[in-house]
């Protein structure tokens, strides 16, 4: 996605939640300079997630208590798998190793330094609420894409999206996924907090707007 496209969409979120675009634009710089920091290391490429995910039918993760059900019920061999965060504890857990993982390093970031050293690409994302989380973490992993929210950099992209689960499902848009399948997704989950329930909304809008094409 164009940033002058995700730019109305990204402003309205920052204005329902009240979020500072200079702390995120403060987080971009960081990720940006640690990236840089690390080059020299065997770091994950836009090219790389495209041979992964060009016309190939993609199943999206998500972290809801319908994981373990949703998974059952698809041949996990035919897809490019995408975790959210969270989701890659679980996959683990079965025996699964997703191909890409994205995370803002809020779940059990030790499961998917675990992953990558198993082959999964990780699009670490860096926003204003997790700047400490990234400077801490990012060195332990490699095959890193960086990601923002706000204006791209010369090496963090912006491929659209919120929350993991919907960033997930715009960077297999963007790179030309064939079908993209969700599981793991519950978006009027009733045992989660507030501020959960808004990212829920957020995240079923913002999901419609790439399924929906």
């Amino acid at each position: 996605m164009d940033f002058d496209e995700w730019k109305p969409i990204y402003f309205q979120i920052l204005d329902d939640f009240g979020f500072s675009i200079e702390r995120d634009r403060l987080a971009a710089s960081i990720l940006s300079g640690l990236l840089e920091e690390h080059k020299d290391r065997a770091l994950g490429s836009p090219e790389e997630l495209g041979s992964m995910i060009k016309d190939m039918d993609v199943l999206v993760c998500g972290n809801a208590p319908c994981l373990t059900d949703d998974i059952r019920t698809h041949d996990v061999e035919k897809y490019t798998v995408i975790a959210a965060d969270g989701a890659t504890e679980r996959l683990l857990d079965h025996g699964i190793v997703p191909h890409i993982i994205v995370t803002d390093l809020d779940g059990n970031v030790q499961k998917e330094i675990d992953a990558c050293r198993r082959g999964a690409i990780v699009v670490i994302h860096a926003h204003g609420d997790n700047i400490e989380a990234v400077k801490r973490y990012l060195s332990s992993f490699s095959k890193i894409i960086g990601t923002i929210q706000a204006e791209p950099l010369k090496n963090v992209y912006n491929f659209g999206g919120f929350t993991d689960g919907d960033r997930c499902v715009f960077l297999a848009h963007e790179f030309g996924a064939l079908n993209i399948t969700l599981a793991g997704f519950d978006f009027d989950d009733p045992d989660v907090s507030l501020m959960k329930k808004k990212k829920l909304k957020w995240a079923k809008e913002l999901i419609g707007i790439i399924l929906d094409k």
